[in-house]
């Protein structure tokens, strides 16, 4: 039998614990790798995970904990398997889009708009849903609108039209008339 050895390099630091040699990740990183470590064994063993009301609780907690701050790096090893399990399940779903483009959210709001319009009760509800749905871009129907038009001249064209109009300028008679202002010195009686 042939023993092969690969080749090593020297000089190369290790690190001196796993914890340091795995990369940093930020605290949804972490959840879901470890949620997919518990469910991978929870499937290996065929033992479920079921949350009990005080897991879905501290779950509830550490979510709005890590919603208020954002920098918050809990120590996920100190929390049940159960618990990180619903944590991971409540993160997945906030961060999920309910939308994949801006083009279905515009037409789910035109379509709700309409929908109020149709079966609103109360006129004052319509019309606020009908100005509303005016102020959807591409119905404009309160936009106000300034046109512009741009008119392309050659420089021999611009400097007729200038000519014309110094000469026009040139043959009117300008009439000012000028009044001369006296200004009076106050009279000293002796």
């Amino acid at each position: 039998m042939i023993t092969l050895i690969p080749p090593i390099e020297e000089n190369i630091p290790l690190p001196s614990n796993a914890a340091e040699a795995m990369p940093r990740l930020t605290p949804t990183e972490e959840l879901n790798m470890r949620a997919n470590v518990v469910k991978l064994m929870s499937d290996l063993t065929g033992q479920p995970l079921s949350p009990t009301q005080s897991n879905i609780e501290e779950a509830t907690a550490l979510a709005q904990q890590m919603a208020k701050d954002p920098q918050l790096r809990p120590n996920f090893t100190n929390y049940p398997n159960e618990t990180l399990a619903y944590l991971a399940g409540m993160v997945a779903q906030m961060n999920q889009s309910i939308v994949h483009d801006l083009a279905e959210l515009k037409m789910y709001v035109v379509n709700k708009l309409v929908a109020e319009i149709e079966h609103a009760k109360d006129p004052k509800i319509r019309v606020a849903a009908l100005s509303k749905l005016g102020e959807v871009d591409g119905v404009d129907a309160f936009k106000r609108r300034t046109e512009s038009t741009i008119k392309v001249q050659t420089l021999e064209e611009v400097e007729r039209e200038l000519a014309r109009t110094l000469e026009s300028l040139e043959n009117k008679i300008i009439d000012v008339e000028a009044n001369e202002i006296v200004r009076s010195e106050p009279e000293i009686d002796e």
